[in-house]
Parts: C-alpha cells; sequence; structure tokens
C-alpha cells in the first residue's frame, strides 16, 4: 500500500458500466516524511468517503482491479482506505 494526498475530483466525459458509481479522485503520492512524490495520478475511490486534502492509502495494479465491484474492473490505481494519523519512528527506537 501506498500513501497519497487527494488533491481534486475527476470528471470523466464517458466511463465504463463497472465504474458509473465510483468517484474518481486525482491523488498526489506521499513518501514516508508525507511531502509529494512523483507526479498525480487518478485513483477510483474505492472507500467511496475520501475528501479534498484526505491522506489516504491506495494500491496500484491487480490489486487496485480487485477492490471494486465487481472484480477486475478496468483501473490502474484504487484507493482503500483513510488515514487518521501517520506515526514516523526513528530507526533507534526500533531496535
Amino acid at each position: 500500500m501506498l500513501l497519497g494526498r487527494v488533491i481534486g475530483t475527476v470528471v470523466p466525459a464517458a466511463l465504463v458500466e463497472e465504474l458509473s458509481a465510483t468517484p474518481l479522485l486525482w491523488v498526489q503520492p506521499l513518501d514516508r516524511q508525507g511531502k509529494p512524490e512523483g507526479a498525480p495520478l487518478v485513483c477510483a475511490d474505492g472507500t467511496r468517503m475520501a475528501g479534498p486534502g484526505q491522506v489516504i492509502y491506495w494500491v496500484a495494479s491487480r490489486e487496485a482491479a480487485l477492490t471494486l465491484e465487481p472484480s477486475f474492473v478496468p483501473v490502474d490505481d484504487a484507493i482503500v482506505g483513510l488515514v487518521d494519523e501517520v506515526r514516523l519512528y526513528p530507526p533507534e527506537d526500533l531496535a
């Protein structure tokens, strides 16, 4: 799973029937420190609850296609959860 922040919504001109009730959100991937990493991407919102500024976790590829009903919808990335808090532990605290 990967972290990201919702930065916008996407309104497509046409959708396949399997995605007609699924919001599409513009997501900025984040690194471990919560800073932007890489180019923004479109994620299908499997939670149907993510909103602007929300930190989310998402999956890609086959896992993304399996998160929505029916299975194997044509998506590359999908939001699978909302993040309440991120705690980063220094390496010395993990020993």
